[in-house]
């Protein structure tokens, strides 16, 4: 049974006890990403994320390393565009190390000038990755391109320009505004006694200091037809469309992962039939949603040979067409459900998806689903609901395309068939 609490300097506590299993997955959700970051401050929330861990007034980098791998547990974390969460995975018996590590980490960190110098080495390294890795940037550029304009498409990373001139003081600054009480969730879920948990967190976040509840602007893609070419000498061209999306907890966002399993989503659906199994034109093509508060994007990807990508995206376009025209089969419907509501459930099973679950739309939706209404909500979705969605997602006048790889000498042809001048 999910419980919530709230502690006194307002800092809200969601549990989820699992008896049958040995360990305990814990989360410490700030409110905080690359959409909230102002005018010179691109990618601060990730490298604040990297920071944490370089060392505490009391423990230093390699004393949190060892001291969780001495209890046998693991400690992370991770930036979005809409939050950024400290996570620890350990067994029952270590639940009090842990939460004690997280506190530490998250409201004594050093941010040791030194520190800072190297991991801004490190991250403009991280930057140069993804413009060496084609998929990592098409995936990067689509979001740019589709939300054109608008907080969402900043990079997590930041740039190099921006990461460079981070200092101790910027930072500080920076978590003195978005790492207050108002702005924080703390989510556990797996095997642990309830009181001692809630008491514990009580204890060790008690002197986080008041700051400005959490804001959110209504977020939105400019629309249009929008193409990207991005010229790289490589083999492969790397395909990424975006259209309209979902928001979370609308029943559009059950209905259009429905719509994607159909699609692109996965191994039965119709792009990878088509484009891998039937015609052998690529390794990689799947579809994927996004879903932040209040809009959303739906993306095709697909990784080919040079001299097939003007077909694989024929190909792309013409089931997107199809989709349109016929809609969905009521075998394809019953199935994408079924897988659907199968993969959720399955994700349920681990503490560390279950504590993702509950931070996460506590923090951005300020409540929670538990199981049952979670599948109630994607049983309630009739063949209809995903017919009724699909003119809203599949618009074609609404549609970002980036294309990576030796673009150029077939850009007009790509061009005419996205019918953008």
């Amino acid at each position: 049974m999910v419980f919530q609490e709230k502690m006194a300097n307002g800092i809200r506590i969601l549990g989820d006890t699992m008896e049958k299993i040995r360990s305990c997955a814990i989360g410490v959700w700030i409110g905080t990403g690359s959409a909230f970051e102002e005018e010179g401050e691109g990618g601060a929330s990730h490298f604040i994320e990297h920071m944490l861990f370089k060392g505490t007034k009391t423990r230093s980098a390699q004393d949190i390393a060892v001291e969780m791998d001495s209890i046998g547990g693991s400690i992370n974390a991770f930036t979005s565009k809409e939050c950024t969460c400290y996570y620890a995975k350990v067994l029952d018996e270590h639940v009090g190390q842990a939460v004690d590590i997280l506190a530490d980490i998250v409201q004594n960190s050093k941010l040791d000038p030194e520190d800072i110098k190297k991991e801004q080495g490190v991250i403009c390294e991280e930057i140069l990755m993804i413009q060496d890795s084609p998929e990592d940037l098409a995936h990067e550029s689509i979001a740019g391109l589709y939300y054109e304009g608008d907080p969402l498409s900043k990079p997590i990373l930041g740039t190099e320009q921006t990461v460079r001139s981070f200092n101790q003081e910027s930072l500080h600054a920076y978590m003195k505004r978005q790492y207050v009480p108002e702005r924080i969730v703390i989510s556990a879920a797996g095997h642990f006694e309830k009181q001692y948990l809630i008491d514990l967190f009580n204890e060790k976040f008690q002197s986080v200091p008041h700051g400005q509840a959490l804001e959110f602007k209504q977020n939105k893609a400019p629309g249009g037809r929008r193409f990207l070419p991005v010229e790289r000498d490589i083999e492969q061209i790397h395909i990424c469309m975006a259209m309209p999306g979902a928001p979370l907890d609308s029943l559009e966002q059950y209905a259009l992962f429905i719509l994607s399993n159909v699609l692109g989503g996965s191994m039965s659906s119709r792009l990878f039939q088509k484009i891998r199994e039937e015609r052998g034109l690529a390794y990689s093509i799947y579809s994927y949603p996004t879903c932040y508060r209040s809009t959303g994007s739906f993306s095709f990807y697909a990784g080919t040979g040079e001299n097939q990508a003007v077909e694989v995206l024929k190909i792309m376009r013409s089931e997107v067409e199809s989709v349109l025209k016929d809609g969905i089969t009521q075998e394809e419907f019953k199935r994408s459900k079924e897988q659907l509501k199968g993969s959720y459930l399955l994700a349920q099973e681990g503490t560390s998806s279950h504590m993702n679950a509950l931070g996460k739309t506590a923090l951005l939706l300020n409540r929670v689903y538990n199981e049952q209404e979670t599948i109630q909500r994607i049983e309630s979705i009739t063949q209809e609901d995903v017919e009724r969605l699909i003119p809203t997602v599949l618009d074609i006048n609404n549609t970002s395309t980036v294309c990576v790889g030796r673009v150029k000498k077939q850009e007009d042809e790509l061009r005419s068939l996205l019918e953008i001048k």
